[in-house]
């Protein structure tokens, strides 16, 4: 490819009701009141099954989760079973077979409507029935499940009854992926005469800072046994919701049809959307018939422009930018899959927090309330559509429906998705065994030109490895090229190595690191700050996650050592961010490698005598920002520096330890040996021989308090909001304790205890238990609002240490 060029504007609409792009006023809320039960039930898809014993609960909602019933089994602990037929794929939590049933009345008001239901996700291989009538089953976990159902409702003021069936089973994940109705669902009701499902598409064919253009098209479809008649009014709106511009467009639809319709809008002095402004604009589409508004659908959207090409790399509004970027699977950690809204939220905002303006969403198409956030809070996005293609990695993985299922699939990402300003790539596969045989480069065509059917705006790519997959010595990475030269951007997973020689080889290729080691952090980051044709670095991973046990582990060499390691570990362990959302030791050295801080501080633990530290290709060494080693006085323990300052000087206890110099040459990290004692441990950063700044490590005293800290002090007293709120055990100095201390929680208001956990990948344990021991400080506490207003009070306890609360205001 020796240049791609794009100028797009698409949908940034953020709500805390997570709506996806296209959102038509009659779409209604979902997602409360449904009834749950596990198992194979006979019967429960007619409509006058019995139900009323079953659990009623509001969805998103992850069975997985939730408590093994028997934990009375020494093979059982919380949601976790060591005979998980997932094993250390899925974290050793287990599936199974459940069902959904929602009873809903339609009013009076909706006779003679079209009624269809959304769910942006269900994990997996869901059967639908309304009112007794099959819909239909939907294989993939990770895609929207879309039914019409007009033809099978009673009339208005009669129930009907949803009922859906899941079949989690067999080993059909590399990680972790929740079981049930996890992401949000909407009903849909429109006017016989409206705009479809995804209808409304929005780009920019000019943009520039003193004019862009904006196109909106929209396919009106008419249900009628005549020819409707009307208009459609197009209203251009800025972030403040001013009216910009207005235009009408007239319509004239036969009978079953549907018709394209298309405007487009100057707007001067656009304000750009990009990660650091996230400005989003609002076009309204409203459809009149008989001079009556019958539908309208508001699309909020981010005017921008990007572009690819070797020379420059990527440009973002005709700026260079470097993508700082990361992988993540798709749970939540502690509440596992469950996409609460504010949960996806919070995830956007940790990584943006920790310096990310990019992320890759590892190996499947995210929620779309995900990407609300992301468009809301400026995070680009990869956008990944498959784990595998038609060979498995796992048995009863999805290449067992994706020549029957694939091209429905990707349709419906790329129209559910191809609005949002986050997405900047397509990505149609990682890690693809076929990637470069015949049958493969066939499927790569193919799935970029369904791509390219429904979005002609972004690039195309995948993520692509050597062939570790294969037999040693059989395949070579030369034979990628033929798969690279149909893709538009190259993803490269761990390829540090052939950078510089690939670019000697085919001079016109974009790259990007799709995946990393985070140990290779350094030496990524320079190949994407020296070569343009390395446009990011997305590193494995920037989250932990649950499943994947282990892989980013650190043991000593008389420990069992491999790829993922066993029971107890349920956590990948690899995340730069732990899972309860705090900050890991190798993101400050990311952060100084992202001149986002100048210097950080890491004590390496003691090791042994005669053991040796082994740490995996996606772990990092047991560093740690503690001098609290109670038993190790006079044990030489590693300190590592890292500075954007020439020279570094450490001291313990006012002493001087040693001054070294910090550069590029030296990784940006200076290494010294401190023999232990109680204290503070200081480094100062010199340059010119002028102190120009500090950080210190202290010493803990004894526990004194539990400290609570929420992520926000007030929230909406809705069920789509969550307080997270973080314990810490301290001194009477407020240094954190990193022994393990107990702590109890109670809850008062209107408010459920939804979660508790710590970021210990291997402690495994039950996440809805009203107590958690921190692990190195802390743990972490999800509330949920039952849905009224007030105040709720967080209690924590613990022996012999005062009791703390802290206050919710919910709105």
């Amino acid at each position: 490819m020796a240049r791609y060029y794009v100028l797009i504007t698409v949908i940034c609409f953020f709500t805390l009701s997570a709506i996806a792009q296209s959102v038509s006023s009659e779409r209604r809320g979902f997602n409360h009141d449904w009834r749950f039960a596990m198992g194979d039930v006979k019967d429960a898809e007619l409509p006058g099954f019995d139900d009323r014993n079953w659990k009623m609960l509001d969805i998103p909602h992850d069975w997985s989760i939730a408590d093994l019933p028997d934990q009375s089994d020494h093979d059982v602990t919380g949601p976790f079973h060591r005979r998980s037929m997932g094993g250390t794929s899925t974290g050793y939590t287990v599936g199974g077979h459940a069902w959904y049933r929602k009873t809903f009345v339609l009013p009076e008001g909706d006779k003679g409507k079209l009624v269809s239901v959304l769910f942006d996700g269900i994990y997996m291989n869901s059967d639908l029935w309304i009112n007794g009538h099959h819909l239909g089953n939907h294989p993939y976990g990770y895609t929207p499940v879309y039914y019409d159902l007009t033809p099978y409702l009673n009339p208005a003021g009669v129930p009907n009854v949803l009922a859906v069936q899941v079949k989690n089973e067999g080993r059909n994940s590399r990680w972790y992926t929740g079981s049930g109705i996890y992401r949000n669902a909407w009903l849909h009701v429109t006017d016989p005469v409206r705009l479809p499902q995804w209808g409304v598409f929005v780009t920019t064919p000019q943009v520039s800072p003193k004019a862009a253009v904006v196109s909106i098209a929209a396919a009106a479809s008419n249900a009628l046994s005549v020819t409707a008649t009307g208009k459609a009014e197009i209203r251009i709106l800025d972030a403040n919701g001013k009216l910009l511009q207005k235009i009408t467009a007239p319509f004239n639809i036969p009978a079953g049809d549907t018709t394209a319709i298309q405007r487009s809008i100057r707007i001067a002095n656009p304000r750009l959307w990009s990660p650091d402004s996230p400005v989003q604009y609002s076009a309204v589409v409203a459809i009149y018939r008989d001079g009556k508004l019958t539908g309208e659908t508001i699309t909020r959207f981010g005017i921008r422009s990007i572009h690819f090409d070797a020379a420059n790399g990527f440009l973002l509004n005709g700026k260079r930018l470097l993508l700082k970027g990361g992988s993540v699977h798709h749970d939540n950690g502690i509440i596992g899959a469950a996409a609460i809204n504010r949960a996806e939220i919070r995830k956007v905002e940790l990584l943006k927090a920790n310096g990310f303006n990019a992320v890759r969403t590892s190996h499947n198409p995210p929620s779309a309330a995900f990407l609300d956030a992301c468009d809301s809070l400026g995070l680009l996005v990869i956008n990944e559509a498959f784990d595998m293609w038609q060979r498995p990695k796992n048995a009863q993985d999805y290449h067992l429906y994706f020549n029957d299922h694939w091209q429905k699939d990707l349709r419906s990402v790329v129209l559910r998705d191809r609005n949002h300003p986050s997405v900047l790539l397509w990505s149609i596969g990682n890690e693809i065994n076929e990637r470069a045989d015949s049958s493969g480069l066939l499927l790569t065509r193919q799935l970029r030109e369904e791509v390219r059917k429904w979005d002609t705006t972004r690039p195309v790519t995948a993520g692509i490895c050597d062939f570790s997959d294969f037999p040693e010595g059989q395949r070579h990475w030369d034979e990628t090229a033929a798969a690279f030269d149909i893709l538009d951007v190259a993803g490269y997973n761990y390829q540090l190595k052939t950078y510089k020689s690939d670019h000697e080889k085919y001079p016109t290729r974009v790259v990007v690191g799709t995946e990393s080691f985070p140990l290779q952090r350094f030496d990524n980051w320079q190949a994407v700050e020296q070569y343009p044709w390395i446009t990011g670095d997305f590193v494995w991973t920037a989250m932990d996650y649950i499943g994947e046990t282990a892989i980013g582990h650190t043991v000593m060499d008389n420990e069992k050592d491999g790829g993922a390691l066993e029971w107890p570990w349920f956590n990948g362990n690899c995340g730069d961010i732990d899972l309860i959302g705090g900050k890991k030791p190798q993101a400050y050295y990311r952060d100084v490698i992202w001149n986002r801080s100048k210097i950080a501080m890491a004590v390496h633990a003691p090791i042994p005598k005669g053991l040796t530290e082994v740490v995996s290709k996606w772990g990092w060494p047991d560093e740690r920002q503690s001098w609290s080693w109670p038993g190790q006085e006079g044990t030489l323990l590693d300190v590592n520096v890292y500075s954007r300052y020439p020279v570094v000087r450490l001291e313990l206890n006012g002493q001087l330890i040693g001054e070294k110099s910090s550069s590029p040459e030296t990784r940006l990290t200076a290494s010294f040996k401190v023999p232990y004692q109680p204290g503070v441990l200081k480094v100062i950063a010199m340059e010119d021989g002028v102190r120009k700044d500090s950080t210190i490590l202290q010493t803990a005293g004894k526990p004194a308090r539990i400290r609570l800290t929420a992520d926000r002090e007030s929230i909406r007293a809705q069920r789509d909001d969550l307080a997270y709120i973080r314990a810490e055990v301290t001194d009477e100095k407020g240094v954190l304790i990193t022994d393990p201390v107990t702590l109890n929680f109670t809850v008062s208001g209107n408010i459920d205890l939804m979660a508790t956990g710590n970021a210990n990948p291997k402690e495994m344990r039950s996440f809805t238990q009203p107590n958690c021991t921190t692990y190195q400080g802390s743990c972490l506490i999800v509330l949920r609002p039952t849905g009224k207003a007030g105040e709720a009070t967080l209690k924590a306890t613990a022996t012999h240490l005062p009791e703390s609360n802290i206050s919710i205001r919910m709105k």
